[in-house]
């Protein structure tokens, strides 16, 4: 388990990690305590995944195409 702090981690980095901890959690040999360390890790890189996925979604729905075929809408979400 890695001791990067979630919300550090690149979508694909939190992916991967998170694969790692349900692989550990599915084979069922880990103590107690560290199952619940990693449970509670996969669910803080669950909802990171998920997070970065919506903004994602977000982005791409915000792009649009003018009469030309050029991108629009293409700016950051927070540019006002």
């Amino acid at each position: 388990m890695s001791e990067t702090p979630v919300e550090d981690l690149s979508f694909e980095l939190a992916m991967r990690e998170l694969e790692t901890v349900v692989d550990q959690l599915e084979r069922g040999d880990v103590a107690l305590d560290a199952s619940i360390a990693l449970y509670e890790r996969g669910a803080a890189l669950k909802k990171r995944c998920e997070d970065e996925l919506k903004r994602a979604e977000e982005k791409v729905a915000a792009i649009t195409l003018d009469a030309n075929g050029t991108a629009r809408g293409t700016a950051p979400l927070d540019a006002g």
